[in-house]
């Protein structure tokens, strides 16, 4: 269990949510089995009948809360989980419902903290359960009646419901050292589960979309707000750590904070739809994150902005489906990459149009990356993809130099500061010609991943959007077509990783799943270059890996069928926004240029 959610500021015991340890995404976690065993820390709420897989499960529509129903050979029943938008301390609420007939369900709670190793100190107090580790303390009350059972070391509770009766669990965090329940579990579910619901439909209802798949777009967005960390507007990449991308392998990361790369998508989808608060909350946490040192960028922070997330291995958990290590932590902190200078000056120059306030200081820090780039724009870095093999001249980073370049120069003429115009400009040239001569692949007439490599990379798929060249052109074109290199099962794989010489650029063994963001970008160019029936086509592909509540893993499997990665996945999220909006925008059938490049398939 860690929290996540809308935060709202208003105290409760003296304690700020963002004061408070133990509530923020990158928590130690007190329910682990997900990375583990049992014993690592779980809770099953399930008909005695029928434990295994429910029914059915399903969100409210334009909500978080979810339902889940349960047929058993007794009668139906339906649990409602939910976590309240929260005003005060971290609490999940859980609703057994009877449907029909008489059903008996079970609820075991077994609670390990500090990432599902520590068993905590567990007691009886004020008719609530509270567990107790170190500075941790979690309470479990009840609404309703029901048998308490013996079971060490799990806390295990029974109610048989007949059809109409309710009753509710809730699970409050708190900080170990105040006293007494928290006031979340006085509160009647019923209270909970009103004002949480009507917090989501009144957030939803202001999104600007309506087009053809306005469903998807809510929930994604749904997805990106509960993704946000209120009391700093820090969006985590995902709320988990160590899901594989290869099965068995060792491809786990833990993606629990804010990556810059996310942050021009980020700005872009929530202006898009409609939420100027939460883009300026980002922006707000973005220049903070940056400050001090603007040309020590980080490719990653925390939620609160802080920059030491040292990576630690769990050897005390076997992995999800054996996959080792399980990390906590990312050292991708230390690695050097250029691309992030151009997604902060793309997201500063984007707000600057949208007319979002500023900070005084943000020239400064503009003209201090500026200076950095102009001494470091020929060094190798590690990349977009944050690879753990040796630096390379990426190609993509290069172009996001460009972008940098670009973005600054357009910020001085909105702000009247033409200082440094004519040196920028000169930058801006001479990146554009080292990159068009160097990425340019002729053979396979596509731009490729780095400089003297023939491998290629689906971040190419970008230089249109990001202006680097119109989608008229023909390199553009061509690089569109030869993505069919990088196509598995109809789905765009970022690069060919896990192979020999050349494509053995992550230094990382067993081959990944192909990138849901990816095959987004694929759809966005195929509809750029005039191919928008073949864009929708991918784009619905995407649509139909989507997991039963509408939700994006990072990549997809397309041999085995499955999702793979961390999950939720915002960058897959934010993708999915904008080429909505951007198929929305397109027009059913244009002309242009170009082969035809399959069958709605890379290539």
């Amino acid at each position: 269990m860690t929290t996540s959610g809308p935060d709202h500021e208003r105290t409760h015991r003296g304690l700020r949510p963002h004061q408070r340890p133990g509530n923020r995404f990158d928590s130690p976690a007190c329910l682990a089995a997900l990375l583990g065993r049992q014993d690592n820390g779980f809770w099953r709420v399930a008909p005695v009948a029928a434990p295994g897989t429910c029914t059915r499960r399903a969100y409210r529509p334009d909500t978080l809360v979810l339902d889940t129903w349960w047929e058993t050979p007794t009668g139906a029943v339906r649990v409602t989980d939910f976590m309240p938008p929260r005003a005060q301390l971290p609490c999940i609420v859980r609703v057994v419902e009877g449907l029909s007939g008489s059903v008996t369900v079970r609820s075991e709670l077994s609670l390990r903290f500090h990432q599902g190793r520590v068993l905590p100190w567990a007691r009886r107090a004020d008719d609530c359960t509270v567990a107790v580790a170190g500075p941790d303390a979690v309470w479990l009350g009840t609404e309703g009646p029901v048998r308490m059972l013996e079971r060490e070391p799990s806390t295990v509770t029974e109610v048989t419901v007949l059809a109409g009766q309710r009753v509710a669990l809730k699970l409050v965090w708190a900080p170990s050292h105040l006293p007494g329940p928290p006031v979340q579990l006085g509160v009647p579910a019923e209270t909970l589960v009103k004002e949480t619901a009507d917090y989501w439909l009144n957030w939803a209802g202001q999104c600007r979309y309506q087009g053809p798949w306005r469903d998807a777009v809510v929930r994604s967005l749904i997805t990106l707000k509960a993704l946000t960390y209120a009391p700093t507007g820090g969006i985590v990449a995902a709320p988990t750590t160590s899901l594989p991308g290869c099965i068995g392998g060792e491809r786990n990361w833990d993606h629990r904070f804010c990556w810059l790369r996310d942050s021009t998508l980020a700005l872009s989808c929530l202006l898009h739809s409609g939420y100027l608060e939460e883009a300026t909350a980002w922006l707000d946490w973005l220049v903070r994150a940056i400050a001090g040192d603007p040309t020590d960028l980080q490719t990653v922070y925390g939620v609160g902005g802080q920059r030491l997330l040292p990576e630690t291995v769990a050897d005390w958990l076997p992995g999800y489906e054996g996959s080792q290590p399980v990390r906590f932590g990312n050292s991708a902190v230390d690695q050097f990459q250029l691309d992030v200078y151009g997604e902060v000056l793309d997201t500063l120059y984007l707000s600057l149009r949208a007319g979002i306030p500023m900070p005084a200081h943000v020239w400064d820090l503009v003209q201090a990356m500026m200076g950095f780039l102009q001494r470091h724009w020929r060094d190798p870095d590690r990349g977009l993809w944050q690879v753990r093999g040796p630096r390379r001249q990426f190609v993509h980073s290069k172009i996001m130099v460009w972008v940098a370049t670009d973005r600054a120069l357009r910020m001085g003429e909105l702000l009247g500061r033409n200082g440094s115009s004519a040196e920028w400009r000169a930058l801006r040239q001479e990146v554009h010609q080292q990159v068009c001569r160097e990425g340019w692949d002729p053979g396979q007439q596509s731009f490729v991943q780095s400089y003297g490599s023939p491998a290629l990379d689906a971040s190419a798929l970008l230089i249109p959007r990001l202006g680097f060249l119109p989608a008229r052109d023909p390199r553009v074109r061509g690089t569109v077509r030869a993505m069919g290199g990088l196509d598995g099962g109809g789905f765009l794989r970022r690069y060919v990783s896990g192979g020999d010489g050349v494509h053995a650029v992550d230094g990382m063994s067993g081959r990944e799943g192909a990138f849901v963001a990816c095959t987004l970008w694929y759809a966005d160019a195929l509809a750029a270059t005039g191919h928008p029936e073949h864009a929708l086509e991918a784009f619905e592909r995407v649509l139909g890996v989507r997991n039963d509540v509408g939700l994006l893993a990072e990549q997809w499997d397309p041999d085995a069928g499955r999702q793979l990665g961390n999950a939720p996945q915002a960058f897959s999220h934010l993708a999915l926004v904008e080429t909505a909006f951007a198929l929305s925008a397109a027009p059913s059938r244009t002309t242009g240029g170009g082969g035809r490049p399959g069958a709605g398939r890379p290539g």
